[in-house]
């Protein structure tokens, strides 16, 4: 039976995001993350240098191994390792103790988002990833006369990366059937992104989508593998079974996954493109119907709105565009309206995470009860 998006705001303010707060979730959110990029920073770069070492590809071939190379610059390039922080701690819901899988486990949640990286640069003509150039342009430069030979190298470095993300859990060791359903969630996470990517283009056709279309597309495109997957393989490795828990772990996923989408929406309007590794231009050159987009058409007056829609999916958009659609935005207040609504669905993250503390170890669930907001807070 499908999951029915059922979204109800409640007006009194969650504990964890006032303010005497922060500082002090900051500090502690920002130590265990940072432990986690740490340790996983050295398993990513140790995976791909033993792939270097041991792909079974032709010697002869110097297309195989740059691609190889360029799959490492772009998974050790930064990276928030969101997903990898809640593999490790949906496994301390359960148990303190080490448990054998984890790496594995998060070696594919990230060789998984390589591949997402990779395609949604080419779906976007994005020229740069996470402060460096995409994969799709670094081919684009080294083959300047042969853009389709630049196109079909960057698809299929993609597609490597995706079936690399399942073969490290078939390699892993692990009993039969525990790496079965570790693919099996893998799999399912991935055929909804790629769901959640076709949606995401079908959204900008309408003139304005409604704001429950664009919630369907983020937890297509980004709650299911940004955080709904990673918590179950993380329970999963840990030995418990995440379907006894799935009502719970969908909804925390859709209201994490929509506040984390209307940051992105936020930061691509009004962030600083130095700080997002992203072109401000791109979601507005691409006439894309954001979040933020979207909430900038359905309160311009009708001159405003005209004077919009001749900026969106210009490939000639200019700095002076995006400040004029800057401008109307925050004449409306849209800024404001998306901080707001991203805080109040990061609430009601905050607010299901804490019910799971009859199941499972309280410090674990403290973590998933902060982030939410931590991450807005963060972004902001």
């Amino acid at each position: 039976m499908p999951f029915r998006i059922q979204i109800r705001f409640r007006d009194e303010a969650s504990e964890v995001s006032t303010s005497s707060d922060i500082d002090r979730i900051t500090r502690e959110l920002q130590g265990r993350i940072a432990d986690y990029q740490d340790h996983f920073s050295r398993v990513f770069a140790q995976y791909f240098e033993d792939l270097q070492r041991n792909f079974d590809g032709p010697a002869e071939s110097r297309f195989t191994a740059r691609s190889l190379e360029l799959l490492g610059h772009l998974s050790l390039r930064g990276g928030k390792r969101q997903r990898v922080a809640f593999l490790y701690e949906a496994a301390r819901l359960v148990t303190a103790e080490p448990v054998p899988g984890l790496d594995e486990a998060a070696l594919s949640i990230e060789l998984l988002q390589t591949h997402l990286l990779v395609h949604d640069d080419i779906i976007d003509d994005a020229p740069t990833r996470r402060g460096g150039p995409s994969t799709y342009y670094a081919y684009r430069e080294e083959f300047p006369q042969h853009p389709q030979t630049a196109l079909g190298l960057a698809l299929l470095a993609g597609d490597l990366a995706a079936f690399l993300s399942l073969q490290v859990l078939l390699d892993s060791g692990l009993p039969v059937a525990l790496r079965h359903a570790l693919v099996d969630v893998q799999t399912r996470a991935a055929a909804a992104t790629f769901v959640g990517q076709m949606f995401d283009l079908e959204r900008d056709f309408p003139q304005i989508p409604s704001e429950e279309l664009l919630n369907s597309v983020s937890d297509y495109k980004a709650s299911r593998s940004s955080a709904l997957a990673p918590i179950q393989l993380g329970l999963l490795v840990a030995g418990e079974d995440p379907v006894e828990h799935a009502e719970t772990l969908r909804r925390y996923a859709l209201m994490f996954g929509i506040s984390g989408q209307m940051c992105d929406d936020y930061l691509s309007l009004f962030g600083d493109e130095r700080v997002t590794g992203k072109p401000n231009t791109a979601d507005v050159r691409d006439g894309r119907r954001t979040y933020a987009i979207r909430a900038v058409l359905a309160t311009a007056t009708e001159t405003e709105r005209v004077r919009i829609e001749s900026i969106l999916g210009r490939p000639d958009c200019t700095a002076a565009d995006i400040d004029c659609l800057r401008d109307i935005a925050q004449h409306h207040r849209v800024d404001r309206e998306l901080r707001s609504k991203m805080h109040r669905y990061a609430e009601l993250a905050c607010r299901e995470a804490a019910g799971w503390r009859d199941c499972w170890h309280d410090d674990a669930v403290t973590f998933f009860e902060r982030v939410p907001v931590w991450g807005v807070e963060r972004t902001l």
